[in-house]
This record gives C-alpha cells, structure tokens and sequence, in this order.
C-alpha cells in the first residue's frame, strides 16, 4: 500500500534543522531544495526549528541557522517555529494514543532491554524490543514499583509500509522488520520522531525533502501517522555530499559553516547557484539564476548518487557572480573587508579613489570578495620599497624612462588611453622593453611589481600622487 499527499491547499514543504551546531552545506541544501520546490507550485515553506535536545540546543546555533537562512535569501513564508514551544499538544497526542490502543507503556529497565538483545543475538534474530508489554501480552501482569514507563507506539505486524520516494523511487519495508518504536521518554518527553509526526501532520506539510540518512525513520513515520489518521506526504530523500575524494563531508572538505563562505568573500548567489547544482540538474545548464531555479525545479531530475563537493567549482561560479555584480554593490562588500586589513572605512571613503572603480577593474580576476579586498589595498597604503627590491628591479637603463613618463603625465589627459600612450612613447623613446620599465613603476607606485594593467591602475590614482611616487623613488635610486 502507498500514500500519496494531493494537497488541498496547495504544496506545503518545510526545513527543520536541530540548532545542535551551525548551518552547513549539506542542510543548507536540503532548505534550498523544499524552498524551490514550493515557490515552484506557488506554495508555502515553513522553518521549523528541532530543538528537542536540550542538552545540545543553543541560542547560538539557532541565531547561526537564521543567519545562514537570511544570508542565502531562503526566505519562509511560515516560521520559525520551535518544537520546545509545542511540547503540551505532544503530550496531548500521546494521551489521545493511549487512550486509542495506538500506543502502549513499557516497564521495561534498560537491564532487561539489554539481556533481550544479548538473548536474541545468541539465537542469530535481529535484537529488537519483543513487545513484552503490549497490552495483550502483558494481561495479569503488575507494573514494577520504581519504573517510570516509556511510551511505546504499537507499529502493526502485518503488511508492508511502502512509499515512491521523489528521488529514489520505490521503497517497500515489512513491518516485522520495525519494533514498537517508543515515543516518549521515561521522564514524558516525546521523542524526535513522534514530534517531527505531529509537526508534518499539523503544519499540513506535503512535501518532506530531507537527507537519505532519514530514510530509516520514514516508515516510522508513516506508521504513527497513519495511526493519526494523518496525511502522508511525500517523501524524497536526497543523497549525502561527499568531499572530492569521496570520503564524507567534512570540515576540511568545506563542510563549515553557510556564514564562513560570506567570510570567505563568497556571493550568497553563487552558493546558491552550486548548491542546486549539487544533486539536481536542468539539462547542461550550470548557471542560472535564482528565478530560473524556482521555474525550473519541479521535483524531477534529483540525484540518485552522492554528490561530490568541489571547492574550485565554486570559486569559478563565484567568479561568474562576481564579474556580474554591480560594482557599487562590490564596494559595499569589499570595504568591510579593507577595513579587517587595517582600512579604516573612513579613510577608504575620504580617499580620491573610488572603491566602485578599483573593484570594476579587479573583478575579473579575483575568485572571491577576499581576493579583491587583497589587491585593493594597494590604492589605499603608501608603498615601502625597500632597498634590495629597487636594486634588483629599478636598473639603471630604465630610469630615463621612468623620468620622462614623470615629466609627461603633467600635460596628458589622465585616462588610460593616454597614459598607454605616454608609456609606449618613453618606452620607444630609451630603447627598452616593456618589463624593463613597467614592472619598476609599479613597485614605485604601489609597492608590489604585479598589477593589472599598468595604464588602468595608474588611470584610477590621482596624476599627482603618480608623480610624486615616481620621482620619489627615482630619487632614492640615485
């Protein structure tokens, strides 16, 4: 037997992360793909937030979710929610349970769970609760004094639970093969699999896209959820990412925090633009756009197969996204940015050089925000060459030409046109190569012998501090 969810009020999906820990790449996947599945079918994503372990649970990864959550634009309709904050309808439930024979307290000590399973491994079984106190196999008998029962739900013997997973198609597993999962603690509360019941069956969820390390919990599911006289939604269960050698993902593959790639200078649409990427496909297409993600994203073409991180992927869409970027919007981005290598926002801000500018000249080089940052603090520092660093690149055939440029940048149009030309003329003129004279006037003038082009980066300094860098120099030489 299979259930399907036909919506009555339209597609409902949601993403509820356990705030035990930030954000990272594998959940902020699943969020992407149960957000374009229900801004495809113009329906409703809900946050859910699963912070049933008290132990682990923390403001701090909670605040890290919803960072990771605004930062990416995955915006929910419904939410957060917090299922701390339902733990009364979850007792509710489970009394209603009880009362309907659905489910069952077991006495059982952990002593005994134990010997059962020692018991049934010796006999070559599965080790699994015996169902010693179902109702009908517990008649006569007297509750120990001291136990504080757990509450088990009565999974039915018979049959097959069985589904057509959105991803992998088919799953059929025998309920011989599940015991009575217990659905609350000893201490009355719920377990998670009882609560993530209640909270599909209530928030009306149709849609569940989650890792395939919940496929394990699903017939569970289904079972008390049929017990409900519930909905069953559908299911698609999308597969691990593992680093590029193929191992699990983990923190030295990249798996760190949503957050730690906007510190690395990441653009929230390149990462989402990888993210759809990695498990998902529209024909060849490997740039799109947020809008062409929703349109496209009907729950087809979803990986079978783990899919494989790859850092250098990202960096090249990066890129992409980078090089596409307003350059007003990379200044607001970048500045920051110069400001933790020591650039106080005011001073970038007060200085003749437009940050706007320098980022359109520097974009299409650079793999991330932090890249360009790096380069742009040479328009912003006094250059300190040293000694050696002018012996070995400011020789003495080049200086004519580095004084004769010096000289005429005062009656040039300062563009890069012209300052080309006026290069190319003092090059001409004494007779050396290009190197000879372009590597020692970048040092002069940024302290650093590589650059962009040398005539588009002198283009955005102002002519004087040009000059005065230039004889500066020239005069140390001597």
């Amino acid at each position: 037997m299979t259930d399907s969810a036909t919506p009555s009020g339209g597609v409902r999906t949601r993403f509820a992360p356990s705030p035990t820990g930030f954000l990272h790449i594998g959940g902020a996947r699943t969020a992407l793909y149960a957000w374009a599945f229900a801004r495809h079918h113009q329906g409703t994503f809900i946050l859910r937030v699963e912070d049933t372990d008290v132990e682990r649970s923390t403001p701090e990864a909670v605040q890290a979710i919803l960072d990771g959550m605004s930062w990416l634009g995955l915006d929910a309709d419904e939410g957060p929610f917090y299922q701390m904050q339902n733990m009364p309808r979850y007792r509710e439930v489970i009394d209603q349970m009880l009362a309907d024979g659905t489910a069952y307290h077991c006495y059982c000590t952990p002593e005994e769970l134990d010997a059962m399973r020692e018991e049934q491994r010796a006999r070559g079984l599965k080790p699994r609760y015996d169902g010693r106190w179902r109702p009908e196999n517990a008649a006569g008998r007297t509750p120990p004094e001291g136990v504080r029962p757990v509450v088990r739900f009565r999974n039915p013997d018979e049959g097959a639970v069985a589904w057509n997973d959105l991803v992998k198609g088919p799953i059929s597993i025998g309920n011989q093969e599940l015991d009575d999962l217990i659905i609350a603690r000893s201490d009355g509360t719920p377990t998670y699999n009882f609560c993530v019941v209640v909270d599909d069956w209530e928030m009306r969820i149709t849609h569940v896209i989650r890792g395939d390390d919940h496929v394990n919990n699903t017939p569970r599911q289904i079972n008390i959820l049929r017990a409900l006289g519930a909905q069953i939604p559908v299911y698609g269960h999308v597969p691990m990412i593992h680093g590029p050698d193929g191992e699990k993902l983990s923190k030295r593959h990249g798996a760190v925090s949503v957050m730690q790639y906007d510190e690395d200078g990441f653009l929230p649409e390149a990462v989402i633009n990888y993210l759809a990427r990695l498990g998902w496909s529209h024909g060849d297409d490997e740039i799109f756009t947020r809008e062409q993600l929703v349109q496209w994203f009907d729950g087809r073409h979803l990986s079978r197969s783990p899919s494989q991180f790859d850092p250098e992927k990202l960096k090249w869409l990066n890129n992409h996204y980078i090089r596409a970027a307003a350059d007003g919007r990379l200044a607001a981005l970048v500045a920051p940015r110069l400001a933790e290598r020591g650039l106080a926002p005011e001073k970038v801000a007060a200085s003749p050089v437009d940050l706007a500018a320098v980022c359109a000249l520097l974009k299409d080089r650079a793999a991330t925000l932090n890249e360009i940052a790096d380069l742009a603090t040479m328009f912003y520092v006094e250059p300190h060459v040293h000694a050696d660093q002018l012996a070995e690149h400011l020789k003495p055939q080049a200086r004519p030409a580095l004084r004769a440029f010096a000289d005429a940048c005062a009656g040039i149009e300062w563009t890069r046109e012209a300052i080309a030309a006026a290069v190319k003329a003092a090059v001409a003129e004494h007779g050396i190569k290009m190197p000879q004279f372009g590597i020692p006037a970048r040092l002069l003038v940024f302290g650093r012998t590589q650059t962009p082009a040398l005539e588009a980066v002198l283009a955005l300094m102002p002519r004087e501090v040009v000059v005065h860098r230039l004889a500066q120099g020239l005069a140390h030489a001597l």
